[in-house]
């Protein structure tokens, strides 16, 4: 008996091990009032990076936990990009970048963001500056996300000229 509660146990340990990373990567800060986020875009002259999820996408999950989690925590990024996240079928409201009163469902469906996961950068008006849609290929994601942080960052700059 003593010998199978132990089995039990690390069973138990071992799951929670394996789910703590997806419990954890609750996410990004969700998007309350985009113009506050567009406010320290236009400051930071950065984009804003919004991940349109859905809690019960893998794929989701793993774009957070893989790529935006450790970006998120990484200080290289803090000047270059501004990371936030919607859920495309929550009814929270929020605040959306001309000011009006929307939900997270409502923003995804009139940024096209029917497919999960799909990040769309924009710049402090709201304007889309670079779209990714799905997960493509995990090796290069890394690689596809940074180029299109720099090319949002490219037309900023462009823009402020």
């Amino acid at each position: 008996m003593k010998g199978t509660s132990k089995l039990i146990l690390l069973i138990l340990l071992g799951a929670a091990a394996y789910w703590a990373p997806i419990s954890k990567a609750a996410g990004l800060p969700v998007v309350k009032d985009f113009t506050l986020e567009a406010k320290i875009s236009l400051e930071k002259q950065a984009p804003i990076l919004v991940l349109f999820m859905s809690n019960s996408c893998i794929y989701c999950k793993q774009v957070l936990q893989d790529f935006l989690l450790p970006m998120q925590g990484n200080p290289e990024y803090d000047s270059r990009v501004i990371l936030r996240q919607v859920e495309t079928s929550s009814r929270d409201k929020l605040i959306d970048f001309d000011g009006k009163i929307t939900t997270q469902s409502e923003l995804a469906n009139k940024h096209h963001a029917r497919a999960v996961p799909t990040i769309v950068l924009f710049d402090s008006h709201g304007q889309e500056l670079t779209r990714i849609v799905g997960l493509l290929t995990v090796d290069f994601y890394l690689a596809y996300l940074d180029s299109s942080i720099s090319e949002s960052q490219e037309k900023i700059k462009a823009a402020a000229k």
